[in-house]
């Protein structure tokens, strides 16, 4: 029996799983990546990094990508973080877990991940083509049977369309997935940033800029209601704020500022204290350090960069004396510690977002094989689908997930089911 032949678009984190697994499937597998060597976005994830996956159970794990994370149960279940370490460790690849179930390359090198699936794939046979840019699927009685790449026609029998996002595009991921996919008839949901910065209003965070600060709790205010929040990290910047906790919350953020909703951040400094305990403190603290300047005493409380915001926000002269402070202004400290307001202005670029948001319609992909309900014979995996998880390992393992389901379902057609 002749083998089928596969041709994935885009050498990314889910075309290479893609084709390495419709090759191991028994297809002949040919690759295309329009830039000069596949994975360059792999080498930038997790700060170079590489955060793979999470060991989060299954159920946290969709709950992370929000209402359309279920879309993802059915790869899943074929192939989770479980069956990826176990692969990425026999090909060689020893993984280490760190705080937060993040799973990374032991030895802290992005590019390590992508040079193990260059090997796997030219063990598997899969043929790779470099700086090929492919222009359009090409279709035969509604069926999708090959693409045109640099003005030539390749046939086969299956295309596994993984060509990312919009995010990086120095990396590749520029949107052709979605011109590709809506050429043959599907809906394509208005992409967005998403894990992204934000802007703040004003110049408060630009004298805190690179203060990272930890264990803090902070809570999103949209339109004056508090909607969503999160615990953990952020750091400041010259024009806003970063780090995990803001990037979790910024595709609500985003999806906010397009309707022009108010959107503002409270951070809870001290999280641990609920407001009669921190009260408590401060009364101590100022009791004890009656003598001394609040621009002394509050080193006990806040990095020292904090110190001027603080005090110029809550109105305390930087001089005043612990025993001097009023009620009222040791009312103010107070509320400004647990309620730290930052209104947000904008998002960053998608230059700056680690995924993007939106992307080809859930509803017209089946999640038991990822084939296109719209246009059978192509199929699609990773970022172009509508699918976004938090930072934390969610979107590369959703990645490698689908690449793999897509991948054996091309190989092995309609008896993939």
């Amino acid at each position: 029996m002749n083998k089928r032949k596969v041709i994935v678009i885009g050498g990314g984190a889910a075309g290479l799983m893609a084709a390495g697994q419709a090759a191991s499937s028994g297809a002949d597998v040919l690759l295309l990546e329009k830039m000069k060597r596949p994975g360059r976005k792999i080498c930038i994830t997790g700060k170079g990094r590489c955060n793979l996956t999470n060991i989060a159970e299954m159920k946290e794990f969709i709950d992370h990508f929000g209402k359309n994370g279920r879309f993802l149960r059915q790869a899943f279940s074929r192939f989770f973080a479980p069956e990826l370490m176990a692969f990425l460790e026999q090909q060689g690849l020893e993984l280490v877990s760190e705080r937060g179930g993040r799973v990374f390359p032991a030895s802290g090198k992005a590019p390590d991940v992508v040079k193990i699936f260059q090997q796997w794939l030219q063990k598997c046979g899969v043929q790779i083509k470099t700086e090929a840019r492919v222009e359009l699927l090409l279709t035969t009685n509604g069926r999708v049977s090959g693409v045109l790449c640099d003005n030539e026609a390749l046939g086969c029998d299956g295309v596994i369309l993984a060509t990312g996002g919009v995010s990086y595009a120095a990396t590749g991921s520029t949107g052709d997935g979605y011109r590709l996919a809506a050429a043959v008839g599907h809906s394509v949901i208005p992409v967005r940033p998403a894990l992204v910065p934000l802007e703040i209003a004003g110049d408060l965070t630009a004298p805190l800029d690179g203060l990272e600060l930890r264990n803090i709790n902070v809570r999103l205010i949209c339109n004056g209601k508090r909607t969503r929040q999160a615990f953990g990290e952020m750091s400041f910047t010259k024009f806003g704020v970063t780090g995990p906790v803001i990037l979790t919350l910024s595709g609500e953020v985003v999806d906010g500022l397009r309707r022009e909703d108010s959107i503002t951040l409270s951070l809870d400094l001290k999280p641990a204290l609920d407001e009669q305990k921190l009260d408590a403190r401060l009364l101590r603290d100022l009791e004890s350090r009656g003598k001394e300047p609040m621009g002394s005493i509050l080193r006990g409380l806040l990095p020292r960069e904090m110190i001027p915001v603080c005090l110029k926000l809550t109105e305390i002269p930087a001089d005043r004396l612990g025993g001097q402070v009023t009620a009222s202004e040791r009312k103010r400290l107070k509320t400004w510690l647990k309620d730290f307001r930052l209104e947000v202005s904008g998002h960053r670029p998608f230059t700056e977002a680690i995924v993007t948001a939106g992307g080809v319609d859930l509803k017209e992909v089946d999640p038991r094989t990822m084939e296109s309900l719209k246009a059978p014979g192509l199929y699609l995996a990773g970022e172009v689908l509508d699918l976004q998880g938090d930072t934390g390992g969610y979107n590369l393992q959703a990645a490698f997930s689908t690449g793999w389901l897509a991948g054996r379902s091309a190989a092995l057609g309609p008896d993939a089911k």
